[in-house]
């Protein structure tokens, strides 16, 4: 496999940034402690800041790093098979399956236990008909795209109706939910997340070499002894997999997916999104998200997806906008 020296530099220097968020992260809020008490903390030296960082701020912190890890591999994976950098989970209706899922948990009375595998459930079940619809014709990518948007719109419509149907308070949990947040989450989202990620490494080293043909057309493809409809659908799999995790556990937060795999593509100049560029864009925004909702407006905490959601919407009107077609 080659790599493009400009790929590794890039992903140098956003990983040299995430660092530099991370501890920022781990520095700011009430109290602030400094960069050094940080380190000797993280560095296992007793200090007296080590219950601000290791058990409040730490925990989110590397939570942050992992959910948007799986957003940027999710978006690139599934805007590679799609070919449009319109195409992610929050817009091809993943998020909305995960998140009518949730709600119908959430106003129904189920345990807590239960909200998160349902969640789950239902992102996967929405990817699995809007595969469906899509794979009628080769897996083509406009119908793909068009397919995931409208299943989106009708499972967002009904998501509506059960939070109105549903008692105040129900409801208003479900909203929380369903904006996405990372407070008063930590280690058990984290391990599962990580257990995902582990699982799927073998996978996902596939998806890097399986990416190079996810472009061409399908006579070319099969001029070259590779069955496309087959790789695109396992690639879109492998990216609706790890969408559906994330959202499981953390909630929508919106765009993630969207930027961050068009944002590294264009840093590395590239055809199409690189997965290991497109993780460490995902989390170096959702860390620098989630630390902007902890203190733009304290003492009153904004959900990351709220934050996200501010910077991608802008972000998808600048790509209507640039495309001619």
């Amino acid at each position: 496999m080659r790599v493009k020296g400009r790929t590794v530099a890039v992903s140098a220097i956003i990983l040299v940034l995430l660092v530099v968020a991370f501890v920022v992260a781990l520095c700011l809020g009430k109290p602030y402690v400094a960069p050094g008490d940080v380190l000797r903390s993280l560095f296992g030296e007793v200090t007296p800041y080590d219950v601000v960082v290791q058990r409040l701020r730490l925990p989110r912190v590397v939570l942050a790093v992992v959910v948007g890890a799986c957003f940027g591999v999710a978006g690139a994976l599934i805007q590679s098979v799609a070919r449009n950098p319109l195409a992610s989970p929050d817009v091809v209706g993943i998020t909305q399956g995960a998140g009518l899922a949730a709600t119908i948990a959430l106003t129904s009375g189920a345990a807590a236990v239960v909200i998160a595998p349902a969640a789950l459930g239902g992102g996967l079940l929405a990817a699995a008909v809007v595969l469906g619809l899509g794979a009628r014709h080769g897996l083509a990518a406009q119908r793909f795209v068009l397919a995931g948007v409208a299943v989106a719109i009708a499972l967002r419509a009904l998501t509506e109706i059960v939070m109105l149907t549903a008692e105040p308070i129900d409801g208003q949990r479900a909203h929380i939910w369903l904006v996405g947040t990372l407070a008063g989450r930590g280690w058990t989202e984290t391990s599962w997340l990580a257990i995902t990620l582990l699982v799927l490494l073998p996978v996902l080293a596939w998806a890097g070499w399986a990416l190079r043909t996810s472009a061409l057309d399908d006579d070319t493809a099969k001029g070259l002894g590779v069955r496309p409809v087959a790789r695109r659908a396992g690639l879109a799999a492998v990216g609706v997999l790890l969408a559906a995790m994330v959202t499981a556990q953390v909630g929508a937060v919106d765009f993630v997916a969207l930027v961050a795999p068009q944002v590294a593509r264009r840093l590395v100049r590239a055809e199409r999104p690189p997965l290991i560029a497109a993780a460490l864009t995902g989390s170096l925004l959702v860390v620098l998200a989630d630390l902007a909702g902890r203190l733009l407006f304290a003492p009153t905490q904004l959900p990351a997806g709220v934050i996200t959601a501010a910077i991608g919407g802008p972000y998808l009107l600048f790509l209507l906008v640039r495309r001619k077609s």
